[in-house]
């Protein structure tokens, strides 16, 4: 494990079994299941090497299931239990429960166009993917639901968090002062470049009073944009408490050693995964 790990308080590493996740201490001491993947401990080849969770980025199917069963039985579930989210970054919730667990290796799932699922039921898994995009966790110890959502910028302008929050409060009464929410590993606002055409729908989606928090503009007429900041503003302005709020600091652009990254490769990757639910 390398220092950059070692000097972030707010995650750690964990291993078992040969295959290292990520967790949040900020989660440990509630009744969950959670974990972030790594890159590594699984056994996919080429450009999804090692451990790829996903189907949909032309790695062997046998070695994605493999990987599933690896990285379950590391973190602390049964791949029976999992539910997984279908991403086209959208702001697409879903409520699941036990009778939507156990498609994770169909090759027609049920769940279309999904990228948040929230559940209050024990022993049911959620699970999103991610290679830059911003993983979001949420808990609400009260009404014992969990929430798990994918949001990249797409999702973050959509305001992908606060519809989260207003989602458990609509399912299970939540109340915002109530969740504890993590900002996974995802890229950081040093190495995020974006054009003016997403600073544009920014500028429209958060208040101009936020601008400076959110980017700052580069000689090239380019911006550095802060997904992480971005989705704390919104998860504050949903009602949530700031101490209840965890950002990971963990970029997978300057790390890719350890976890894929779209942008670092070019789009020739695995998929990360970022795993939540109730015991």
């Amino acid at each position: 494990m390398d220092n950059w790990i070692e000097k972030n308080k707010k995650i750690m590493w964990v291993e078992r079994e040969g295959v290292p996740f990520l967790q949040f201490p900020f989660l440990q001491e509630y009744p969950l299941v959670h974990g972030f993947s790594t890159k590594l401990g699984g056994v996919s080849s080429g450009d999804s090497a090692t451990m790829n969770l996903s189907f949909t980025r032309g790695d062997a199917v046998a070695d994605v299931r493999e990987n599933h069963r690896l990285f379950a039985r590391a973190v602390g579930y049964d791949v029976s239990e999992l539910v997984l989210t279908d991403q086209v970054h959208s702001t697409n919730i879903r409520r699941v429960g036990t009778g939507d667990c156990g498609e994770v290796f169909l090759e027609q799932r049920s769940i279309r166009e999904t990228d948040g699922l929230v559940t209050n039921e024990k022993d049911v898994v959620l699970m999103t993917f991610f290679a830059d995009c911003v993983p979001l966790l949420f808990y609400d110890p009260v009404h014992q639901a969990v929430g798990n959502a994918h949001s990249g910028w797409r999702g973050t302008v959509q305001k992908m968090g606060e519809k989260m929050v207003e989602r458990m409060g609509q399912e299970f009464g939540s109340e915002p002062e109530d969740l504890r929410a993590v900002i996974g590993p995802s890229i950081c606002r040093a190495c995020y470049e974006v054009d003016a055409a997403v600073i544009r729908e920014f500028d429209l989606a958060f208040d101009e009073g936020h601008r400076d928090a959110l980017y700052d503009k580069k000689e090239n007429g380019h911006y550095q944009l802060d997904l992480w900041q971005a989705n704390r503003i919104i998860l504050e302005e949903a009602g949530l408490r700031p101490e209840h709020i965890c950002v990971s600091g963990v970029c997978t652009y300057e790390h890719q050693e350890q976890l894929f990254s779209h942008r670092y490769t070019n789009g020739r990757r695995g998929n990360l995964c970022a795993v939540i639910g109730l015991r």
